[in-house]
């Protein structure tokens, strides 16, 4: 009986699956795999530039194309990085930071678009503390006034020494009479407190003006502080214009208008209506007499045609601003249909 167990065993049985083929594997395409997203630098004067190359590998089996990185201010820049990396081989992009003008802790950033399907936008990350010897906060000073009923206003600009030995500051130049600075010292050589008030009238939309004061720091000789002195319309709108794009939409597009008035006497708006058939605009009242919002919707198809301006119009009861008009824009970079393109 065990023999012929044992005869069996080896003849193939009728139910018995044979193995197939080995499947194999799917691409997974070209795949962009970081070491690090993140770079702390610590510490940096200002002034300094910091430069780091962030590494990455192409973990995929297909070709990584990176085809751009885009820093997220002026103040980073991206070197000359790889642009083609093998299955398996390593590429690297290096980027740098100007810290001039910055202070304290600080976070930049760049965005890395490749043909990675999975990660085609990674943002890297540069941070720090940007440390000044002798800093002034704010170190822009801003001042906002309506057409009508400017007073004084004072700012308070705090002045503090970093340093371990003492620092003087005098000196104080400005380049406008409406600005005038006075000076407090509230930790001798240590900190200060430089009142800065703006005196109108102001009627230009803005005035810009620099003040600068010397320091007895061999580092930091002089320091600047700029004042601005912004002039709100009476009856102002925001944004001050509107931008869709050249090709035709396949979906209506929405945009709010907001228009606000600072005037002492309220305004009745009215009338709101495009240039053009095809928008609707819907006036609302937000606050009485002060705030308004006007929703627009571009149907879906609508297009600007060349040498046809597009506007959107308000009636206002204010006699300096009857009409206000806002242009319909096309955004940069996008081409404008004709109305002969099909």
């Amino acid at each position: 009986m065990v023999l012929a167990l044992v005869a069996l065993a080896g003849l193939p049985t009728a139910w018995a699956t044979p193995a197939g083929p080995p499947v194999p594997e799917p691409p997974t395409g070209p795949v962009l795999t970081f070491e690090s997203t993140v770079f702390d630098f610590g510490r940096v004067d200002s002034g300094g530039s910091i430069t780091h190359a962030f590494v990455f590998r192409n973990t995929g089996d297909q070709v990584l194309e990176i085809t751009r990185v885009q820093p997220g201010c002026g103040c980073t820049t991206a070197g000359t990085w790889d642009k083609r990396v093998e299955p398996g081989a390593k590429g690297s992009i290096p980027l740098q930071f100007n810290s001039a003008g910055f202070s304290g802790r600080v976070t930049k950033t760049a965005t890395v678009h490749s043909n990675d399907r999975n990660h085609s936008n990674v943002v890297l990350q540069l941070t720090g503390t940007v440390w000044k010897p002798v800093e002034a906060t704010p170190s822009l000073v801003m001042f906002s006034y309506p057409e009508e009923g400017q007073t004084p206003q004072t700012r308070d600009i705090r002045i503090v020494n970093h340093l371990e030995e003492a620092v003087t500051i005098s000196g104080i130049e400005g380049t406008n009479a409406s600005f005038q600075a006075v000076l407090e010292t509230v930790r001798p050589g240590h900190e200060y407190q430089l009142h800065l008030t703006a005196t109108p009238p102001f009627t230009q939309r803005s005035t810009v003006a620099p003040i600068r004061l010397t320091t007895s720091a061999p580092k930091v000789p002089s320091l600047q502080v700029t004042a601005y002195a912004l002039v709100q319309p009476l009856v102002a709108v925001s944004p001050e214009q509107l931008w869709i794009p050249g090709e035709t939409p396949a979906s209506p597009i929405k945009s709010t208008l907001v228009i606000r008035n600072s005037g002492a006497d309220p305004v009745k708006l009215s009338e709101p209506k495009a240039t053009v058939d095809g928008p609707e605009v819907v006036l609302r009242e937000s606050e009485a007499g002060r705030l308004y919002h006007v929703d627009v919707t571009f149907p879906a198809g609508f297009r600007l045609e060349e040498g046809r301006p597009v506007e959107i119009t308000v009636r206002s009861s204010h006699p300096k601003f009857p009409l206000l008009r806002i242009p319909v824009l096309q955004q940069p970079g996008s081409r404008t249909r004709k109305p002969t393109d099909s």
